[in-house]
């Protein structure tokens, strides 16, 4: 199999993964086309593009990992000049197909262009969510950390240590790649590791060690678990960033690399592709919550009402009167 054919094979699934012999689960993802169309409907700026696609590969990883009827959300509100990143997976809805993944993030261009921080600390203060939705007749669930340890992938694995008590690692490569005839565009590499749960472990909750208060990993394991977890964490800071997003190394071949001891036994790869919920009807819905007297400020100098997919980019120009309402 040609460089070409290994990471065309590649992109855009997500592999799940086990190592029996030390209780861990994992999925490996590889993000191409689906993170181009993510963001070529928007002209962010680099440290924009690389939140999203850190946002859109945790995203995948976890929604993969839990059997959704629905939708799996991520979203990252701040203070600071990049002030919202949104993420939306959709479990396919039937066996063979795709899951579908969008993303968008809202940012002040000012602020942003004078700042001298990084990526993640443009965020500024404020909070990391994970909110799952299965559908109809059921309640919604929604789990709030704050924003802390320097990058997503850290307040995803806080998000899993303080709100579900389970051990959780995840490691993201996001880049600009170069190749010859292409134009430059961003890819995205990721593994995630999380400690199975077990039902009979003896004791009470973890207490945090952190000066922030807030659980890691590290207190909820002790013993032969600590160790084996230590371990995996250890081989897993082995790869390098060619290996997560490069096209020579196949995920089955990087788990191999990364843990030969312990045997890692794969499952089928979820495919993954972008995918937007929008509609007109949808919109017309939102709006229908408003007033006549609402709806006649949104009205335009022509006489429309119009509304764009922040996803997407789809622009929607409807006549106010098939709202239900006449401008006023």
């Amino acid at each position: 199999m040609t460089q070409t054919e290994n990471q065309t094979v590649w992109d855009e699934t997500v592999l799940p993964f086990q190592l029996d012999r030390s209780d861990i689960r994992g999925r490996v993802t590889r993000l191409d086309g689906t993170l181009q169309q993510v963001l070529k409907q928007h002209a962010y700026p680099p440290e924009v593009s690389s939140l999203v696609a850190e946002a859109a590969a945790i995203t995948v990883l976890v929604g993969q990992s839990i059997k959704l009827r629905w939708k799996l959300s991520l979203q990252i509100r701040g203070d600071g000049p990049i002030r919202i990143i949104a993420t939306d997976y959709y479990g396919p809805t039937e066996d063979g197909q795709p899951a579908r993944i969008r993303a968008y993030a809202s940012f002040d261009k000012d602020a942003l262009a004078a700042s001298d921080g990084t990526p993640f600390q443009n965020i500024g203060k404020g909070m990391f969510a994970i909110l799952i939705d299965q559908g109809e007749d059921m309640t919604p669930y929604q789990g709030i950390t704050p924003l802390a340890g320097g990058s997503l992938s850290h307040c995803a694995e806080t998000y899993f240590a303080q709100s579900e008590q389970l051990p959780t690692k995840f490691q993201i490569t996001v880049a600009e790649a170069t190749e010859p005839g292409q134009k430059p565009h961003w890819r995205a590499g990721g593994v995630m590791l999380q400690h199975l749960p077990k039902s009979s472990r003896p004791g009470t909750a973890a207490e945090p060690v952190r000066d922030d208060g807030l659980l890691a990993a590290e207190d909820l394991l002790t013993g032969d678990e600590g160790e084996d977890w230590t371990r995996a964490l250890a081989l897993l800071e082995t790869v390098e960033a060619t290996e997560m997003i490069g096209p020579l190394v196949t995920p089955p071949q990087l788990l191999t690399r990364l843990f030969h001891e312990e045997e890692p036994r794969t499952f089928d790869a979820q495919a993954i592709t972008f995918g937007c919920t929008c509609g007109e009807e949808k919109v017309r819905q939102s709006l229908s919550i408003y007033s006549a007297k609402d709806i006649s400020t949104m009205t335009t100098a022509e006489g429309r009402v119009t509304a764009d997919c922040q996803f997407c980019g789809a622009h929607y120009d409807l006549d106010p009167k098939t709202l239900g309402f006449e401008a006023e």
